[in-house]
């Protein structure tokens, strides 16, 4: 789920509480961009996007950059979310990918980034790429009718925490409990053929078409479609982005009202 700030997780919430009512077993992971955004420039140190080479964007993490991501993924925003979904009569769990070693991951050092131009190197980059999921924990909860509650950062094979691409690390947490289906909610009414046009949206995708898309998708979107390629690489079955400002969200996404991959 986004972390954008209109996402309605009031609306969410009721959805959960009726899919967890009927036996489904859920893990949310969830995003707060926005809210890093506005701590880090409160706190002085804006976030920096930065982009590859291949045209994908991602947070520029330095050490200020990961602990003001505690702060919001791990902190604040985790422990709101769970507090809401406690309120719906959701028994939710919140934790980040660093506990129990949940999400480990490669750490990638130093990192190439495209600006004004020119390839540069940037040295310091405190990020990772999940490999490795403690599914036995997840299980663990699932089992005892528990919903966790997930966020970045990951915990690096040398256990140093690291700023982590939800998209994978959902793809590959979805993988680790052989689930079949995985639900993005975000700010858009699905994957848009126009960014600028929302009634452009693409209703279905063909699983093995993705790569075409990815040539025209932009910043974060880009990013989400790598995670959904890992995702079915991994066994998922079935992809659905749906709109997470709306009433029903996920059960809009569930009947068609986005882009449905697979």
């Amino acid at each position: 789920i986004g972390g954008g700030k209109k996402i309605d997780w009031d609306y969410i919430c009721e959805d959960i509480c009726e899919l967890v009512s009927s036996d489904q077993k859920i893990i949310i992971v969830h995003g707060a961009s926005e809210k890093r955004n506005e701590i880090a420039a409160k706190l002085g140190f804006p976030t920096k996007i930065v982009t590859s080479p291949s045209g994908v964007s991602s947070v520029l993490t330095d050490r200020h950059a990961i602990e003001i991501f505690l702060m919001a993924y791990a902190g604040l925003v985790n422990k709101q979310i769970v507090e809401q979904m406690l309120q719906n009569g959701i028994n939710a769990v919140g934790f980040s990918g660093v506990d129990g070693r949940l999400w480990q991951a490669k750490k990638k050092g130093d990192i190439l980034v495209q600006e004004n131009g020119k390839t540069k190197l940037v040295k310091g980059n405190l990020t990772g790429r999940v490999e490795k999921v403690n599914h036995q924990l997840l299980n663990l909860l699932l089992d005892n009718g528990y919903v966790p509650v997930i966020s970045a950062p990951a915990i690096s094979f040398e256990n140093e925490i690291v700023n982590t691409d939800n998209d994978w690390a959902t793809a590959v947490t979805a993988g680790s409990l052989q689930a079949k289906e995985i639900i993005y909610l975000f700010e858009a009414e699905g994957l848009l053929k126009n960014f600028s046009d929302k009634s452009s949206v693409i209703g279905h995708i063909d699983k093995n078409n993705i790569d075409e898309f990815m040539n025209s998708a932009e910043g974060r979107m880009k990013k989400k479609l790598l995670g959904v390629k890992k995702a079915f690489e991994l066994g998922v079955e079935k992809i659905y982005f749906g709109d997470g400002r709306i009433k029903n969200p996920i059960q809009s996404a569930l009947a068609g009202k986005g882009t449905i991959i697979y």
